[in-house]
Formats: C-alpha cells, structure tokens, sequence
C-alpha cells in the first residue's frame, strides 16, 4: 500500500464496500422517490371522493349544533325540498 492507495489506479470508487454503501444509497432514494410519489396519487385520489356539502347537509349540521331551533329547521327542510 503505497502513496496512490486510495486515488491511484483504481480510485477509490472501486473499493467494494463503497460501491455497496453508494448502492444502497441509490435504491433508498429509488424507494423513497416511489413512496413520495405513490402518497401524492393517494392523496390526490382522496381528496376528489370527498363529496360536497350540500344545503341540507349544513342545515342538518346547523340543527345538530343547535344553532337553529325544531320549527326553523322544518320549515328551511320544506323550503329546500320544493
């Protein structure tokens, strides 16, 4: 082992436990490039199934809350209905 051991001839990228490290690095960032991308189609895909609010659904909410009383509730259910 000489001067150039570790920048001569071979260099030091040939030594096989870099090559190792430097390829384990390499599938980590694959994988972690594939979970990034599967959780973003995931996320993207559960925030279209979420439905609208409709008018009644707020005016159930609202009765539940109890922020409006039995007969407000009856007669905005009517008013919606027709």
């Amino acid at each position: 082992m000489g001067p150039g051991c570790w920048w001569g001839h071979g260099g030091f990228f040939e030594m096989p436990a870099v090559g190792m490290v430097l390829g384990i690095i390499f599938w980590l960032m694959v994988l972690y490039g594939l979970f990034v991308f599967v959780s973003a189609i995931v996320k993207r895909g559960a925030g279209q199934a979420k439905k609208e609010e409709t008018a009644m659904d707020i005016l159930k909410k609202l009765y539940a809350g109890g922020e409006i009383d039995t007969e407000e509730f009856v007669r905005k259910k009517k008013d919606l209905e027709s």
